[in-house]
């Protein structure tokens, strides 16, 4: 024994000595006290710190409505856990908002501003013991007692789907408001589909006599809301219509029935048909507060017409790509996929090798790429190739100032209509791409060899520069395609006026002053054959053999070297070094048209040469060569230092301060050529001893139609694939500009020119690298075009919708100007993602309101139902507009009372005299969804 009263001690003894040296707070002496503390000290921090700190602090913003936010804080009272919300508004003016703003559904059912919300952390968050959820509400209200706090307090009872709450507010020393709400999800009673029901259900809550509410007058303010929704376009309806007429053999009997959509006549329709952004509008019919005594009143109130609504306001429902942030359907998306072309397209250095199976690149490629049948080639070449009438092949009307910056082609151009074309063709993809510019080129080389006029081309005029390369060698092959068709007609003509010239030579019956030398009968002097002399004669004509005498002497006749030809008038008063006569001023051939890499080579051989001068240059020379003749034709008796004097002044040195020669002047002026003029082997000098004297207009052309056609056409057939690519990219980035700047605008056209002349200059800016011919693309330059992309998709979008705002408010421009407005300030913040398919998925509910005069132009929106709509066929609620009942109808029934004299104010001090809202009802649903939110306010 003694052992082992000796031996250690036991752990329990221990943990007793533990427990009676712990200190026990016996103020908080059981768990429900001390989870009202905890409650309590929450609530305190979040007075303490007002809504700026909890703002810095990380409250969260709620999506809908604008304005309001919210904290949260974990609590846990016996082994279950609770979700502690504070919900609070930044505008802490104590008043309630409006039907006008969004507001939370606590909010609206109450007529709250600031409110505290707790529910258990389970799945279904919320309370389906009614006892528990007493208790847990009680320690709320405890909580923001001891607090002072006014917040009222909910909780979540019963089923989800009944969206129920209980809940309590301290209002002072003298009041408290009790709150509860409840639903009906189905099988509502007749009776309270009506406001007449209604308005009985909420007199019920404080009259004591029940016997016939209807011969009882009471003093109920009364506020109402109703929703109206257009019906939506029926797609099966349509489709119904069409199938009934197709005949017995399955072909259509017509096309008078086919299906309008919306964007027939916009400028984009012709490539692809956009979703219309405004699926429909909800109107928002308003009667302000009033007082209303019967049931007798209500009823009357039901079958007035929204038209007599105080207040209207609308909102359009987009659809799912513009309410929220998702992609649509347009250029956008296919020039994403252009912009993959390129990427692929440097992987092959032909584009047949795209085509090839052999060599049509990766393995993914091969199975991916898809390329449409034959027929749909077939009819885009169709519609390629066909005639075009003269007006739309020059620049189309209301083009952009902006449109030439972009290096891409006219809108109506043959080019640029091919890049429109294969944005569409197929998914857009290299092959694709390869096989529509493969048959392309090949009807190209058609026309060129059948001398057919190129389609969508100019054939004259002067090419420009600032288009791709691609269209320049278009337009250079219209024009030598329209100089051959002009040779080959004066050949033909030709031909013919000598086989009848000949023809009566040889019948004796020739006059001799009725043939010219060329086999044309007499007339007026042409300008290109026959120029007028200094005496205003016509040139003598050339030899022409003939059995007859008289053409025999014609045949002997030769022209003086001294007869001027090809004068186009005298050169002010220059006089010719030598005669002394009057200069004249010859015409000359035009300059041979250049495509840039023409004009590229020239300047490289003339900074080659410039120092030797010596016009290495085929096309220099023959320029120079034929002014030279055409001079000498002009002015018979002129030297090389005439000539100089006229085409290079510089190259001239005069001695006189006067460089114009006049009949008082000494003569021969003084004066030599330059330096570079007079040196030894002077090209120019040598060109002018080999120069004939020929006029313009007998001198062989300096562009040669057959060469440079052949050209042209072999830059288009061995253009690599990324060289092409990158025109493409120009050409379609414009050419879907220039289209989407057609559309009209109406009242939104100020807004939108603002957006549209920023996207041409964010496409100039972006594209400009693509001016040079050696552009080396990587994968930084991919990216910046899908961000182009991008961008081009947000400004897309902003023309689709204004296009249907306009023309569904084509009578009322300041309701379309509003709403564009409204949907400007919500989508600029997205505009600035890289991503149009954002995570943002907030929607668009901004309303506007719809003044007096606006009100039927809106209503004649809400056209009446048809018999094969969905559409109920059964009218349950009243206020009808056009056939539409509201789809959703708010009701707030209150009743105020003065507290002195009053039962609920038996104890209150005499001089306490103040209205306050002793009942309030929310209704909100329909003929088959009814919410019933009550606020009561009692003396305790």
């Amino acid at each position: 024994m003694a052992s082992t009263s000796k031996g250690p001690t036991p752990p329990e003894d221990d943990n007793q000595e533990e427990a009676f040296e712990h200190f026990d707070d016996f103020t908080l002496a059981s768990t429900w006290e001390r989870f009202i503390s905890e409650i309590e000290a929450v609530c305190r921090q979040w007075l303490a710190d007002g809504p700026r700190n909890l703002l810095k602090k990380g409250a969260v913003c709620l999506d809908a409505p604008e304005g309001l936010y919210k904290v949260k804080s974990d609590l846990k009272y016996a082994s279950r856990g609770y979700l502690m919300e504070y919900y609070f508004e930044t505008n802490n003016d104590g008043k309630m908002s409006d039907w006008t703003n969004e507001l939370h559904d606590l909010q609206l059912s109450f007529g709250v501003k600031d409110f505290l919300v707790i529910a258990p952390q389970s799945a279904s968050g919320v309370l389906l013991d009614r006892p528990e959820a007493t208790k847990l509400l009680s320690a709320v209200a405890i909580a923001l007692s001891n607090c002072s706090s006014l917040w009222p307090a909910f909780v979540p009872v019963h089923d989800p789907s009944r969206k129920a709450y209980i809940g309590i507010q301290n209002m002072g020393t003298l009041f408290t408001r009790r709150f509860e709400a409840d639903r009906i999800g189905s099988q509502v009673p007749v009776k309270l589909m009506h406001l007449e029901g209604l308005f009985e259900l909420f007199v019920s809550k404080f009259a004591f006599n029940l016997v016939d509410l209807s011969m009882h007058l009471f003093k109920v303010n009364f506020k109402m809301k109703l929703t109206y929704k257009s019906l939506p376009i029926d797609d099966e309806d349509d489709i119904e219509e069409i199938d009934a007429e197709v005949g017995s053999d399955g072909s259509p009997k017509s096309n008078s029935h086919s299906k309008t959509q919306w964007d027939d006549y916009c400028p984009w329709s012709e490539w692809y048909t956009a979703e219309d952004p405004i699926k429909g509008f909800e109107l928002h019919a308003l009667w302000f507060e009033t007082t209303v005594g019967s049931s007798l009143d209500m009823a009357e109130l039901e079958n007035a017409s929204p038209l007599e609504a105080e207040k209207w306001l609308i909102s359009p429902n987009l659809s799912e790509a513009f309410g929220g942030n998702g992609r649509t359907i347009g250029f956008a998306s296919q020039l994403r996929l252009l912009v993959a072309a390129l990427d692929k397209s440097f992987e092959a250095e032909f584009m047949e090798d795209f085509v090839s199976v052999e060599n049509s690149g990766s393995e993914s490629l091969k199975s991916t790429a898809v390329v449409p049948p034959p027929t749909v080639l077939d009819r885009v070449l169709k519609d390629l190739f066909s005639e075009v009438e003269g007006e739309q092949l020059g620049s189309p009307e209301g083009e952009h100032k902006s449109s030439r910056a972009i290096k891409g082609a006219p809108l109506q151009s043959l080019f640029a209509q091919f890049c429109l074309h294969a944005l569409w063709f197929g998914d857009c993809n290299i092959r694709a791409i390869a096989v529509l510019w493969i048959e392309f080129v090949r009807e190209v080389r058609w026309c060129w060899e059948e001398s057919q006029p190129l389609p969508r081309m100019p054939a004259d005029g002067v090419i420009d520069l600032s288009t791709s390369l691609v269209n320049q060698k278009l337009h250079m092959l219209s024009i030598c395609i329209n100089k051959i068709q002009q040779h080959n007609q004066r050949h033909q003509k030709d031909s013919q006026n000598k086989d009848i010239l000949y023809a009566h030579v040889k019948e004796g019956n020739l006059v001799q002053s009725e043939i010219y030398p060329d086999g044309i009968m007499q007339g007026s002097c042409e300008e290109q054959d026959r120029l007028p002399t200094s005496d205003g004669s016509c040139d003598a004509p050339s030899a022409l053999t003939s059995e007859s005498p008289d053409t025999g002497k014609l045949s002997n006749q030769k022209p003086s070297e001294h007869i001027r030809r090809g004068s186009a008038g005298v050169a002010g008063s220059t006089m010719l070094l030598k005669s002394h006569q009057s200069m004249h001023t010859p015409y000359t051939q035009d300059l041979p048209l250049m495509t840039e890499d023409m004009h590229e080579e020239r300047l490289q051989a003339v900074e080659a040469f410039s120092d030797s001068f010596s016009f290495s240059a085929q096309p220099e020379k023959e320029i120079l060569s034929s002014d030279m003749s055409a001079f000498k034709a002009a002015n018979p008796d002129a030297v090389f230092e005439d000539f100089i004097r006229w085409h290079s002044p510089r190259d001239w040195e005069s001695d006189d301060n006067d460089a114009m020669e006049g009949s008082n002047k000494e003569w021969p002026p003084r004066g030599r050529l330059s330096e570079r003029m007079s040196e030894k082997g002077n090209a120019w000098r040598k060109i002018w001893n080999e120069a004939p004297p020929l006029p313009a207009s007998e001198q062989k052309p300096l562009l040669d139609p057959n060469r440079e056609g052949e050209k042209a056409l072999h830059y288009l057939e061995t253009l690599q694939p990324h060289q092409l690519l990158e025109q493409m990219i120009c050409t379609s980035f414009r050419a879907a500009a220039d289209t989407l700047n057609q559309a009209t605008f109406g009242a939104l056209k100020p807004p939108m020119a603002t957006k549209i002349d920023q996207l041409y200059l964010t496409l100039a800016s972006s594209l400009r690298c693509f001016q040079k011919n050696d552009l080396f693309v990587d994968a930084e330059t991919i990216d910046d075009l899908k961000r182009l992309s991008s961008i081009f998709e947000h400004v897309e979008k902003l023309v689709t919708l204004a296009v249907s705002l306009h023309r569904k408010f084509m009578h009322a421009p300041r309701l379309s100007e509003a709403i564009f407005n409204d949907y400007i300030n919500f989508y600029i913040p997205k505009m600035g993602t890289a991503s149009a398919g954002g995570g943002d998925t907030k929607e668009f509910t901004k309303k506007q309101l719809v003044r007096r005069r606006e009100r039927e132009i809106v209503a004649s929106m809400f056209t009446p139902p048809t018999a094969n709509q969905s559409w109920r066929k059964v009218l349950s609620m009243g206020n009808l507009l056009n056939g539409h009942e509201p789809i959703l109808r708010e009701i707030i029934f209150s009743k105020s009372e003065q507290i002195s004299g009053s039962y609920y104010a038996t104890n209150t001090p005499r001089n306490y005299d103040q209205d306050i809202e002793t009942y309030r009802m929310y209704i909100c649903g329909t003929s088959n969804d009814l919410s019933i939110a009550l606020a009561v306010t009692s003396c305790d």
